[in-house]
């Protein structure tokens, strides 16, 4: 855009004593020039707006195929009116509003996000794996339609020493309690996956990674049986996820069986249901054969 406008203006002052009509056209043009620059859309919020009580208009926006793109900065709970829970918030996690820790597991947006299946979506973690987080935002911006990038952030309302903040990204990734993946639907049209699992199975204790910090570690000093309780539950929900991401990822499109080809239909057909009580003709019993 700099030569653009820096050509304009060098043709502009060789103008002397021209046709007055055609240095008005570039001016004109001149003054346009930042308008046709391609735009990068980015739409920024956190885990409340859009896990919570901004998904509808999330999802309107996801849903209308624009190029656009959604950065959610997932800190796992309402961090800017006080650390109340959202549905982010992973099960066992202690917030306002879950005194007793959350006993439902964390809403997975980025699957929901997928079932669209023209989105491009990736959760990253920085302080995990930098250069995965950098790729996801290169392949974002490159693709011409929606996309969603989750990124895990580290809040003072995690109960953790924010200094070491990177590294508490790494522990839950890790633990497998936060996964690396990347869904690109242009993948499809090369016949291949279109999500690619980025994360290794787990290598740390979930319980481990959980009680490092003290949204988690607090429920064990005040409630022990029902934060083991919750800690079961979590261990089932982490490795059900991760066991359904890894299978997702697996899929093989080239080796799946094509669904039955459509059949063309006559208006007067009764499948059609035309209400005008057409008779189908040919032999009685082809009109009660099941259709093949």
């Amino acid at each position: 855009m700099a030569q653009l406008k820096q050509g304009l203006e060098s043709w502009l002052n060789q103008l002397n004593g021209a046709d007055p009509s055609l240095k008005i056209r570039l001016q004109n043009l001149n003054s346009l020039a930042d308008y046709l620059v391609k735009k990068s859309v980015w739409i920024v919020g956190g885990d409340g707006w859009a896990y919570d009580i901004g998904y509808g208009g999330l999802d309107h926006v996801l849903a209308s195929g624009r190029n656009v793109n959604v950065l959610v900065m997932d800190t796992e709970v309402y961090s800017n009116t006080g650390g109340q829970m959202s549905k982010a918030t992973p099960i066992g996690a202690v917030a306002k509003f879950a005194a007793g820790g959350k006993p439902a597991p964390k809403k997975d947006l980025g699957l929901m996000a997928m079932t669209y299946g023209n989105i491009y979506v990736a959760s990253v973690a920085m302080g995990a794996k930098n250069e995965h987080t950098l790729r996801a935002f290169l392949e974002a911006e490159a693709y011409e339609g929606p996309s969603l990038i989750i990124a895990y952030s580290h809040c003072i309302a995690h109960g953790i020493n924010m200094a070491k903040g990177m590294e508490q990204q790494a522990i839950a990734v890790e633990s497998g309690r936060w996964l690396l993946y990347r869904y690109d639907p242009r993948r499809v049209e090369q016949g291949e996956n279109p999500l690619i699992l980025d994360s290794r199975p787990p290598k740390r204790p979930l319980e481990q990674a959980m009680y490092s910090e003290n949204r988690f570690k607090m429920l064990l000093r005040s409630k022990p049986a029902e934060a083991k309780e919750l800690l079961r539950q979590a261990q089932i929900s982490v490795a059900s996820r991760y066991h359904l991401y890894q299978y997702l990822a697996a899929r093989n499109l080239e080796e799946e069986a094509p669904l039955p080809a459509n059949r063309s239909y006559s208006l007067d057909h009764p499948a059609q249901g035309n209400g005008h009580g057409t008779k189908p003709q040919g032999n009685s019993s082809d009109a009660t054969a099941p259709l093949p």
